[in-house]
C-alpha cells in the first residue's frame, strides 16, 4: 500500500487526497464484489494479505485440491 501512496504522491496529491482517493477506490471495488469479499477489500487497503480461504465457503481451498 506505502507503494501506491508514493506514486500517488508523486503525481502531487496530497495525503488528504490520497486518503480519499484511496477511500473512493476501496467502495467502487466493494460494489463490484459480493459482500463476503469486503473483509478482504478492507484487509488489502490496510497494507495487509487479505486471507481467502474462508470466502465462498472455502471455495478457494477446494479449488486448490482439484490441482493437487
Amino acid at each position: 500500500m506505502n507503494e501506491l501512496k508514493q506514486r500517488l504522491a508523486a503525481l502531487g496529491l496530497s495525503e488528504e487526497q490520497i486518503e480519499g482517493t484511496l477511500k473512493t477506490v476501496a467502495e467502487f471495488v466493494k460494489s463490484k464484489l459480493p459482500p463476503e469479499y469486503d473483509g478482504a477489500v478492507d484487509s488489502l487497503m490496510a497494507g495487509q494479505t487479505p486471507d481467502l480461504s474462508a470466502i465462498g465457503g472455502g471455495l478457494l481451498d477446494k479449488f486448490k485440491g482439484m490441482l493437487g
